[in-house]
């Protein structure tokens, strides 16, 4: 922008030192009022919470210190250089049409070419501004038309949290039946990966893993989010090479053949990325309805019913309920009345039962010094599960107890087969069961809608004393919406009150920011053809839209104002300052639209999860060029009309005062 003002006053014939004082003075204080635009967009972002906080705040601080720091540059350190390299150039005066000397330089050619078709380009944006100020009711009615018919299409870009990336990774959750011990469940899963190679060519597979049943260590149990809750459950993590087709074609393929081959096993495909599973926050599904209470069973059974219900909803994949009550159990329920005639306490039956089926470790631990090496070993004794395979031999197992006889556990206890909770969750101490579910082939905004319908409509039959509750990783979003939409809009109030100091005026800024629905607008529009959902990259690349569309309105503007108090006549400023300000208007916007181009086309690995905020930026600035270029010079005309008179705009206007 400073090289673009003292390159204009150079064009006018002035000397280099002239020129860089007078082009420098002319900018800085809309300079200055763009830097603070820009710069104040971000500021609601410190004011997040969540995810949003540590993934934008880093970048919005980045922004702001290299705004800053290149204002200082281009005060201090460009126009010393441009003292030293630029020349005083051939005053150019007349029309459009002025031919510059011939030079056998190229790239002296190649400029005097571009800069003949931009004068023409000029020249044509001149008579198209002058015909929008001279029917300035039909054209600012028709513009406004066009922005509030924009925002109707909304509603079909959909909402999701972050974008889905597709890093050649799937994670399949496996849930043989409850109970199944561990080596039936790993047969159950090598038959499931063969399947899976069904699918999957083998060119195209890099590695395949399972990981079945539970942990040793709590600590590894603390950090599983899979889901995991016994030997019946596993996951199986498949790599897939470079080149791979679509990932989600295969997590399609796989969902419809794996229920129909192995029947009463669950499948349920969960974020396989680092931060898909950051998103979930530990739960295996950015999806997940909580039904707290006290009474367990009529929870299970109103989850139930949910779940039904939730299945025909459009979009939803891999729905099912977390917790089980089906784990087969055995159930020994002493008779004290008979244990204490045998002289056995509660105790010793349980004493008893955990030596002979978990070892003594569990009970007694006992250790053996080996005093040649030093090393201490523990001694674990159990007896051996093939002797306890039936109810029979379980209920001849010895109990043995202090100062009392042997006696049988059949003698004293009755040994029956029944279920019970595979795991028990809690919410605040109250006892909880889970739905779980992920979306496909639709945004989750939309899912979780439906989902929460269906929450409300049951609303009368859930268990007395129970709260049903959507939460997950769709809560999260609405946070984030929350405080972004909120920030978007404090971004608007703030600059406009920063304009207003810096203009001393309530007009002019009103003039500023009426580009800005025009950016929304064109925001709708670029989601809406790229078919990209709105989610938080797209919103902050909103904000960010928000900062340079204002800039470049007050450069118009304050070119406008200036013109104004010279030739008191508000529609010829405002065709000058549209004229004048055409060429760093467009500088502006086509470097910030070239530099997001790589973003929005989504290049690299995980490319798709920052392309929303490019092309956010690049639909927005799009329309809110068009929009600083014709519709705020119009509205400026609009507001100050009773400034002097009002002669007929001319189509050769520009030509006469600033040559191309």
């Amino acid at each position: 922008m400073t090289i673009e003002s003292i390159n204009y006053h150079l064009e006018q014939g002035k000397e280099v030192e002239t020129a860089i004082l007078d082009g420098a003075s002319q900018i800085v204080v809309p300079a200055f009022v763009s830097l603070l635009c820009i710069c104040i967009v971000f500021v609601p972002m410190f004011f997040l919470s969540g995810v949003a906080r540590y993934l934008f705040v880093p970048m919005a601080e980045s922004v702001i210190f290299a705004m800053v720091f290149s204002f200082l540059l281009s005060r201090t350190l460009v126009p010393t250089m441009a003292k030293y390299l630029l020349r005083m150039h051939v005053a150019r005066v007349g029309s459009a049409d002025f031919q510059s000397p011939p030079s056998k330089n190229p790239l002296v050619r190649l400029q005097h070419a571009f800069e003949a078709r931009f004068a023409r380009l000029r020249a044509g944006y001149h008579d198209l501004l002058a015909l929008a100020i001279e029917h300035r009711r039909l054209f600012v009615g028709g513009f406004a038309a066009f922005i509030a018919v924009s925002y109707l299409l909304t509603p079909f870009l959909g909402r999701n949290f972050f974008p889905q990336v597709d890093g050649g990774q799937l994670l399949l959750h496996v849930r043989a039946p409850v109970g199944m011990r561990i080596e039936e469940t790993a047969a159950r899963f090598a038959e499931v990966e063969k399947a899976i190679h069904e699918v999957i060519p083998p060119v195209e597979m890099a590695a395949i893993a399972d990981n079945i049943g539970t942990y040793l260590s709590p600590l590894n149990t603390i950090y599983n989010n899979t889901g995991t809750i016994g030997e019946s459950d596993g996951d199986i993590q498949i790599s897939l090479n470079p080149g791979h087709a679509p990932t989600a074609d295969y997590v399609s393929r796989l969902r419809r053949l794996l229920p129909r081959r192995f029947p009463g096993t669950s499948f349920s495909f969960l974020a396989a990325d680092i931060v898909s599973q950051i998103l979930n926050f530990g739960a295996p599904a950015p999806i997940d309805v909580q039904i707290r209470g006290n009474d367990l069973g009529a929870d299970y059974a109103f989850a139930n019913k949910l779940l039904a219900q939730i299945r025909h909803v459009s979009g939803v994949a891999d729905a099912r309920i977390q917790q089980s009550a089906r784990l087969p159990t055995i159930d020994v329920n002493m008779d004290r009345t008979r244990a204490r005639y045998t002289g056995v306490t509660a105790a010793d039956v349980t004493n008893s039962l955990v030596v002979n089926l978990a070892s003594s470790s569990q009970v007694a631990p006992t250790y053996w010094l080996n005093e040649k090496n030093g090393v201490t070993y523990p001694i674990a004794l159990q007896t051996p599960q093939y002797q306890i395979d039936t109810l029979a031999a379980l209920q001849n197992l010895p109990i043995n107890a202090t100062g009392a006889p042997t006696t049988v556990l059949g003698g004293i206890a009755d040994i029956r087969r029944t279920h019970s909770d595979a795991v028990v969750s809690q919410y605040d101490i109250s006892p909880m069961v889970e739905i779980y579910a992920t979306t496909q082939g639709r945004d989750l905004g939309a899912v979780s809608a439906d989902i929460q319908k269906i929450i409300a409509q049951n609303d009368n039959d859930k268990p007395k004393g129970s709260i049903v509750a959507l939460v997950g990783q769709t809560a999260t979003m609405n946070s984030a919406y929350s405080g972004l939409l909120f920030g978007l809009l404090g971004a608007i109030v703030l600059v406009y009150f920063v304009v207003v100091i810096n203009f001393q005026s309530w007009t002019d800024p009103f003039v500023i920011i009426t580009a800005l629905p025009a950016a929304i607008a064109g925001i709708v529009w670029m989601l809406f053809a790229t078919h990209t959902t709105l989610s938080v990259p797209a919103l902050t690349g909103a904000i960010m839209c928000m900062g340079v569309a204002t800039a470049n309105s007050v450069l118009v503007i304050s070119f406008a104002r200036e013109k104004l108090g010279e030739i008191g006549d508000a529609t010829q400023a405002a065709l000058e300052a549209g004229f004048v300000r055409l060429r760093p208007v467009l500088m502006t916007a086509l470097a910030m639209v070239i530099g997001m181009l790589p973003m929005a086309l989504g290049f690299g690995e995980g490319g798709e999860q920052n392309a929303p905020l490019g092309r956010a930026v690049i639909g927005g600035l799009i329309f809110a060029t068009v929009s600083t270029l014709f519709f705020v010079p119009v509205m400026f005309s609009i507001i100050h009309r009773h400034r002097g008179p009002k002669p007929a705009p001319t189509a050769n206007f520009g030509a006469a005062h600033v040559p191309a």
